[in-house]
């Protein structure tokens, strides 16, 4: 059991706990999601998220929960695919109530990057280890046919991009 964030971290969000706003496109505005930062620079804001609250309960998805959320229930929400990305929330939420989760910008996960194995799985597991670290959901950049729940991208984890941000996930 896990609580997926209803939006992606924001520029504001990012602000509060780490005190700057690395973000290319910071005219964009405080609702806008948080970009261009790493794999590593998420676990950096999660881990002082988690010493601010006084806790260890935030953290990223792993790929097969994102990919549980951002089906929601067979309705998956707006798609942003626009020239720039926009503040969180704008578009209609998918079935969970979980908003923005395809476009505006990709989303890392907590999974290094592999091929999926062969037949069904439930709830998988990614590699143990590897050079990548999977990002989900597709970007304001990408085509409108890239937008879509199984679309996963990888990167490595100190790359930043102007197109990628995360979401937080809660162990219950």
């Amino acid at each position: 059991p896990f609580y997926l964030g209803k939006y992606e971290v924001t520029q504001e969000q990012w602000v509060t706990v780490m005190g700057s706003n690395p973000s290319y496109d910071d005219e964009c505005g405080r609702t806008c999601p948080v970009e261009s930062v790493s794999w590593e620079d998420a676990q950096e804001f999660i881990a002082a998220l988690n010493r601010r609250e006084g806790v260890t309960v935030y953290r990223l998805s792993t790929e097969a929960e994102w990919e549980y959320a951002a089906r929601g229930r067979g309705r998956t929400g707006g798609c942003w695919h626009e020239p720039r990305i926009r503040p969180v929330g704008r578009k209609q939420p998918n079935g969970w109530g979980a908003y923005d989760m395809l476009g505006n910008v990709w989303e890392w996960t907590a999974d290094w990057y592999g091929l999926y194995s062969a037949g069904p799985a439930t709830n998988p597991r990614g590699p143990s280890a590897g050079v990548h670290r999977v990002h989900r959901g597709g970007t304001w950049i990408t085509q409108t046919r890239s937008c879509r729940a199984a679309r996963r991208g990888a990167g490595s984890p100190s790359a930043r991009s102007s197109s990628i941000g995360f979401r937080l996930a809660r162990t219950l």
